[in-house]
């Protein structure tokens, strides 16, 4: 049986938890993002130094969250 923690949204890219497990690793996701920008932002420094370590940062979570959702998702 697979697990199914996640559910397909209405396009290809979407999915949305359906579980308990789901809605946890979702709000990980959005702990971890938050707790990125501040760490990036706590020393002083120019906006552009803080944009440009919390993009690459970001999307390399964003990547692993729609890797993790999508192979967490039932057909």
């Amino acid at each position: 049986m697979k697990l199914s923690w996640f559910q397909k949204g209405k396009t290809r890219l979407s999915v949305r938890p359906v579980t308990w497990q789901g809605w946890s690793v979702l709000l990980t996701f959005v702990f971890l993002i938050v707790y990125n920008f501040f760490r990036i932002n706590a020393t002083p420094h120019s906006t552009s130094d803080t944009f440009t370590a919390f993009v690459p940062q970001s999307l390399f979570l964003i990547l692993l969250y729609f890797l993790t959702a999508n192979n967490l998702t039932g057909d």
